[in-house]
């Protein structure tokens, strides 16, 4: 189906109900309330990092407490996928919070880099069913024609934590400790599962009568062993590239041997043709895994650039990451207008270029030292592009898949996401582990790694492009 065909069933679908109206108010609530925990605990423990990695001694491996998060959280998406799909919803839902809430205690309580990382994962693993699972929700319960309003007001979520997370952070961490940005998430978390719970009936009404998905048992088995390889290949990646030496050594042969891996279990979990940039549902998903790449590649080491080589506070580098993530949120609203219900796969390409652009304005702040706080206006630049990309690529994934494969859809749409993320991450943290010397001296190292996530994004344009089938 094409991009106009989609915007045509759009119109045909349009319902009487609002988005906080009677129908659906509290559940609109439930599911901001859910997302602005999620995005409070993502900003904050960004700023919290730098000083976290100092106090464990773990400077040179900094990527890695982002990128074991993801690689659980990609089991945590393909099994969030098959349990959706299966048994509804509400149980890879309310499991999700809990380990969630469970893994940000546990980093709150580590006194060394080990356990830090165990917490991580487990919340890593709490995140992918949850995020998966509310996709579900939004594809299940709404009516076609809200969903791009539902996925503006989701991101719109992110809003208040991007704003004041990374600054509250920073103030947090300065005067009292970074282990109180962990443990501050967990109440939140606690009072949006209690939400949710009081709404299971509706969630449950609207999976009732759903046919069966199209895959059978062993498709979800097939899924489930796909998605422990994955992320066993992620991990193995991500063991490789900590500390990484520009020299060959086991750690080198098992990036390279984790990095083989991923893309051998990636296709077995994605539309057939996605790294083929077939057009259609494929490139909707290879656009899903350049945007996170591209962004969270750049994103992770803003901080640690700006306190070590511009000699900012945390609290000025969580002011510059909040300046930034207006963008993410202004792309977002501008996508969930009426007026560009039929040119999506245009949006993503946009999207596109304004992240290749902003990750350019980013290299040039760093390398010529200019005015650093130039770089919130350049990321906010990137957010413009994310938010615009990412909310429209939502709706695209949905719309063209049935609702009994929503679980599915979702999965492999969060799935795409991660592992962008993850390979983003991955490679910055390869190179500046491999390339870092001391704190002060690392601009060549952060513009050489930011140089490839720009190239990363302007892929989006030409991917975007093979959207409309």
């Amino acid at each position: 189906m094409s991009s106009r065909g989609i915007a045509g069933s759009e119109v045909e679908a349009r319902s009487s109900g609002r988005l906080f109206g009677p129908e659906y108010a509290a559940l609109t609530v439930a599911i901001v309330a859910l997302i602005t925990v999620i995005a409070f605990e993502s900003m904050a423990v960004s700023t919290a990092m730098p000083e976290v990695a100092v106090e464990l001694d773990a400077v040179r491996s900094y990527g890695l407490a982002f990128s074991v998060m993801l690689t659980l959280q990609l089991l945590g998406i393909v099994l969030a996928g098959v349990w959706c799909d299966r048994s509804g919803a509400l149980p890879s839902l309310l499991t999700g919070q809990v380990l969630f809430a469970l893994g940000c205690g546990i980093c709150g309580a580590s006194t060394d880099f080990t356990p830090f990382l165990l917490g991580r994962a487990v919340a890593g693993l709490g995140a992918g069913l949850t995020i998966v699972a509310t996709f579900v929700i939004i594809g299940r319960t709404y009516p076609e024609a809200l969903r791009p309003k539902v996925f503006s007001i989701v991101s719109a979520a992110w809003v208040l934590p991007s704003l004041l997370g990374p600054v509250l952070a920073g103030w947090v961490t300065s005067s009292w400790s970074w282990r109180w940005v962990f443990w501050m998430v967990i109440a939140p978390v606690v009072v949006a599962l209690v939400v949710l719970v009081l709404r299971r009936h509706q969630i449950r009404v609207s999976e009732a009568g759903l046919e069966p998905s199209s895959r059978d048992h062993h498709g979800h088995v097939r899924a489930a062993w796909l998605g422990l390889g994955i992320a066993v290949s992620a991990g193995v990646m991500q063991w490789g590239t900590h500390e990484l030496e520009l020299t060959w050594s086991t750690k080198t042969v098992a990036a390279l041997l984790g990095l083989v891996g991923v893309f051998a279990c990636a296709p077995g979990l994605l539309p057939a043709g996605t790294f083929a940039m077939r057009r259609g549902l494929p490139s909707v998903m290879l656009s899903r895994f350049f945007l996170p790449c591209a962004f969270f590649g750049t994103i992770t080491y803003v901080p640690l650039m700006l306190t070590g080589e511009r000699g900012f506070s945390l609290s000025q580098a969580g002011t510059v990451l909040a300046v930034g993530s207006i963008g993410w949120s202004a792309g977002s609203w501008i996508q969930g207008r009426d007026r560009f219900a039929g040119s999506r796969d245009r949006l993503v390409s946009v999207g596109g270029a304004a992240l290749a652009s902003g990750l350019l304005c980013v290299v040039v702040v760093t390398h010529f030292g200019v005015w650093p706080w130039l770089t919130a206006v350049a990321l906010a630049v990137c957010g413009l592009g994310m938010g615009l990309g990412t909310a429209s690529l939502s709706v695209l994934a949905l719309s063209l898949t049935p609702p009994s494969d929503h679980g599915s859809a979702s999965s492999n749409l969060q799935l795409s996401d991660v592992l962008g993320s993850v390979i983003g991450i991955g490679a910055t943290g390869a190179v500046f582990a491999a390339m870092h010397v001391r704190v002060g001296e690392d601009v060549p190292v952060f513009v050489t790694m930011w140089l490839g996530t720009a190239a990363v994004a302007t892929l989006v344009i030409v991917a975007g492009r093979r959207i409309r089938s």
